[in-house]
């Protein structure tokens, strides 16, 4: 594997890549053309300056998290075709400079969501928390507002302040895309996009819902092991598989991390390791530091599960807490990510030790 952090661009990020690389533990990035709107092209030059900014710094550019999928690719809507003729040639550019793995997502109007980017833990620090009894008690025409104060400046992804002002056109938009809707569409995206994939070898790893059910009315189908085996039959392609992200799938306490994790061998194209905290009742939890026994997720078993199954791909620690004084978008500081960082890379080198003992 290789450990990686993501990073937004000297624009938007407080990290810089010099921070990252004196890490140490992240020898590459996961990054973006953060300015791009869905359904924009990636032109060669741009593709060709971010990556070259990077590896001017001693790190590679790992992927890509997100090229992102445009309302009307998700609904069916009229600008579909135009919209993935669009995300081809960015793919087509992507491979052309080399770049393997693109992580997308395909969840309806918010790209994920919390009720709180700043809930203060014992200690101090601050983490991301989620409610359900709050979200219902929010008209999501103003979910914007009642997290925006937290974010101490930034703009976070899925999240963009011109996109949340259309917040009612984008419900309007959706209202008649049910699961089944959104699978068909989905299916359309990946039977359209895998010629470009095969051609270049590069693996779309779809970012699982975050929280792992339906948010305020919207279907959530990237959620279980059950909704990812059909995802993958219905476009059979190697190139069709999966980010593994534990703190998304997590949310939901039936799904079994590490069983999953051996269930999706040879698919999984991208980890995000973090952990987080149940509060009371299903629906309710934090994030937490990426320790084991600060969250309810055995890490070292889902590190042992990815290592198990020969994962070599990117790999990168998740939400970090925000501490000592940092100032930064919530869950992408530098100073807690680091400290994962460690942590996995520690855990796989026992694991590594382990099965080398073994032999």
């Amino acid at each position: 594997m290789q450990m990686t952090m993501r990073w937004y661009g000297s624009k938007h990020d407080t990290v810089t890549l010099r921070q990252i690389r004196q890490t140490c533990y992240a020898t590459g990035v996961i990054s973006t053309l953060y300015g791009k709107m869905p359904g924009e092209l990636w032109t060669p030059q741009e593709i060709n300056a971010l990556k070259a900014e990077i590896e001017a710094e001693g790190l590679t550019l790992s992927g890509i998290e997100s090229v992102n999928v445009s309302d009307a690719i998700k609904t069916g809507g009229a600008a579909r075709d135009k919209d993935i003729d669009a995300y081809i040639k960015t793919l087509e550019n992507l491979g052309k400079a080399d770049v393997r793995l693109v992580c997308y997502n395909f969840m309806p109007v918010f790209d994920w969501t919390r009720t709180e980017l700043a809930r203060v833990r014992a200690d101090g620090s601050t983490v991301l928390a989620y409610s359900q009894a709050a979200v219902d008690k929010i008209d999501p025409a103003n979910m914007f507002e009642s997290i925006s104060g937290d974010m101490n400046g930034t703009v976070m992804p899925g999240w963009e302040p011109e996109r949340m002002a259309k917040i009612k056109d984008l419900f309007e938009m959706y209202k008649d895309t049910d699961a089944e809707a959104l699978f068909a569409n989905l299916k359309y995206f990946l039977d359209a996009i895998m010629p470009v994939c095969d051609k270049y070898d590069i693996n779309m790893a779809i970012h699982p819902d975050d929280p792992a059910w339906s948010v305020f009315g919207l279907p959530r189908i990237i959620t279980n092991m059950e909704n990812i085996r059909r995802m993958m039959k219905m476009t059979d392609n190697p190139h069709n598989g999966v980010t593994f992200c534990a703190g998304s799938y997590g949310t939901n306490p039936d799904n079994d991390l590490p069983a999953m994790i051996r269930a999706l061998k040879g698919r999984i194209h991208f980890a995000h390791v973090r952990n987080l905290k149940f509060n009371d009742g299903r629906n309710d939890f934090q994030e937490s530091a990426h320790l084991s026994c600060d969250g309810s997720f055995d890490m070292y078993e889902i590190v042992k599960a990815l290592y198990d199954i020969g994962f070599d791909g990117p790999i990168r620690p998740d939400h970090g807490r925000m501490i000592w004084g940092e100032k930064a978008m919530p869950g992408y500081g530098l100073y807690d990510r680091a400290l994962g960082a460690a942590y996995i890379r520690g855990l796989w080198e026992a694991v590594e030790k382990q099965h080398a003992r073994k032999q």
